[in-house]
This record gives C-alpha cells, sequence and structure tokens, in this order.
C-alpha cells in the first residue's frame, strides 16, 4: 500500500487573526492567539508521531492566514503550481514562492491571473486530483495544474452559500461567491492512495456537492468511499483531515466518521487541545500542511 503525505511543510499560528472575514466560518469572537498556538502545536505532534517529515517555516508575518500552508500551492515531485489567492492573503504568494524554490521545487505560477487554491482546491489521490471550483479557483487554473503535473482531473463541486432568499452569497471582504465548503477539501478527504492491489479509499459528504457532482463521485468504481453527514463535515471539520494511509489526523468531533476509518483498519489520532481557536478562520487540521511528496 503506498503511504501519502509522507513529507509536509508547515509554518506557525504567530500571526494569526481573523481581521478580514474571507469565508463564512470567520468568527467575531478575538482569537485567542495562545490557544491558536497550543492547537498548532499539537497538530505539529501527531504529525511527527504518525511518522510524517514536517518542515517548519515561519509564517509570514504580513497575513492574517498564514498558518493555512495547504494554500500555498499544488506539488508534485519536483513542481509546484503556485497559488493566487483572495486580497487578504496575496502577501503569502511571494513568501510561498520563496520557501518552495529554496526547497529546489520549480515554482508555475498559473496563467492570466486565473484564481488558484491550491492543494485546499485539488486533492491528489494516485494519479487522480480532485478538483473544485468557483469559490476559491478557478476551471482553467484546474486545467492547468492538473495537465502540468500529470493528474487526471476529477471536476466536482460543492454547493454555495444561500442568503435568505436562496440566491448565492457574495463574499464582502473577497467580493468572491462563498461556501461552507469553499475549499474542496472541506468536504472530501482523501484516505488511501489506489495501487495495483488496491482500490483508493476517499471520505466525502454527499450533501457538500451538487447532484452532478455526487453522480461523478458514484461512478469511479476504482475508489472506495465513506459517506460523512453535513453535519459531521461542515460544523466538526471532519473531512479536513490528513492520511499517511495507515493513520489518520482528524477532528475529535466525527464519531460517525472515526468509526468507520477504524472498521477500514485505519488508526485514528485527535488533536488535544481541540482545534477550536484555528476553526475561528475557517480552516482545521488539513489547511495547515502542504503535501510535499
Amino acid at each position: 500500500m503506498p503511504l501519502i503525505n509522507t513529507r509536509v511543510l508547515m509554518s506557525d499560528a504567530n500571526n494569526f487573526s481573523t481581521d478580514q472575514p474571507i469565508n463564512p466560518y470567520y468568527h467575531p469572537t478575538p482569537v485567542n492567539l495562545a490557544g491558536a498556538r497550543l492547537e498548532h502545536s499539537s497538530i505539529h505532534k501527531l504529525l511527527v508521531q504518525a511518522g510524517i517529515e514536517v518542515i517548519k517555516v515561519d509564517s509570514p508575518a504580513d497575513s492574517q492566514d498564514g498558518v493555512y500552508t495547504a494554500n500555498w500551492a499544488l506539488v508534485r515531485g519536483d513542481k509546484a503550481i503556485l497559488a493566487r489567492l483572495p486580497g487578504a492573503r496575496q502577501a503569502e504568494e511571494a513568501y510561498a514562492e520563496k520557501i518552495l524554490t529554496e526547497l529546489g521545487k520549480t515554482v508555475i505560477r498559473v496563467p492570466d491571473n486565473l484564481r488558484f487554491s491550491g492543494q485546499g482546491d485539488a486533492l491528489p489521490c494516485g494519479n487522480y486530483l480532485f478538483c473544485g471550483n468557483i469559490y476559491r479557483s478557478d476551471l482553467a487554473a484546474q486545467e492547468f495544474a492538473a495537465k502540468t503535473l500529470g493528474f487526471e482531473r476529477i471536476q466536482l463541486q460543492t454547493i454555495p452559500q444561500l442568503d435568505a432568499l436562496g440566491k448565492p452569497v457574495i463574499n464582502m471582504a473577497s467580493n468572491w461567491p462563498d461556501s461552507f465548503f469553499y475549499d474542496i477539501d472541506l468536504a472530501l478527504a482523501v484516505i488511501k492512495a489506489p495501487d495495483v492491489n488496491q482500490k483508493g479509499l476517499i471520505a466525502y459528504c454527499p450533501a457538500a456537492f451538487t447532484p452532478e457532482s455526487q453522480a461523478v463521485l458514484s461512478s469511479m468504481d476504482q475508489i472506495d468511499k465513506i459517506e460523512v453527514s453535513i453535519e459531521e463535515a461542515e460544523y466538526a471539520f471532519a473531512n479536513n483531515l490528513i492520511s499517511t494511509g495507515k493513520t489518520v489526523i482528524m477532528s475529535g468531533r466525527a464519531p460517525k466518521l472515526a468509526a468507520s476509518l477504524k472498521a477500514h483498519g485505519l488508526t485514528i489520532f485527535s488533536p488535544n487541545p481541540d482545534i477550536i481557536e484555528l476553526a475561528k478562520g475557517g480552516g482545521f487540521i488539513r489547511c495547515t500542511t502542504l503535501t510535499l511528496d
């Protein structure tokens, strides 16, 4: 069985804030920065315990979301497709390019000022790449990333956030469409990669996807699937996890998903303390790491 997420990039929570509410999870209560640091440290310890090599860097001082390194790029081998992020996060782009270049990656930019949310909206599963678009990434950017890195793109779409009249919400801070599943890593998680001896395994929330995307996922016979409830996906950040293919680091508030993963023979780790402060920015465990495999 191929291991996944064996080497990751992780920053810190020292500059984390929620000053600009660029997604619907942003919490009006100020961040307890000491608590956010403890949560981040707990995730780091569990990554190491799971046998993952963690490359630590400082978070950029001029960005509230520099703790969420998953959005910096999409990496495969020696290539990295650099993200193009919302205005509140644009200072991260040059910083990420510097870090990735120092790590020996060839950094490639998406063309024509396209939006691209990095690994947050593009999850590798063997040679497949599960992609989300509309909210943080453009379809053309996903096509470019998949082609450049040699993935087979599985294009999906999550459901929008709707107002009281049933109309899509436009985020006031980013001026982009909004969703409680604005990045696909809030709706889908890669648990195991497929190889010649076994199917891949994902966990996903059907209710988080449009009917057309649900049909695409259901038709993928080469991938086994665990269904996640909307309650665990949205309120417990259940899908925003990190799996090595043997060990899963995930929310401690998603008992149904944890039980399903254990039934598949996986070991479960959950952070202590629980992730409360980091979640105020709309990110969780998966968001704090960028896979460098």
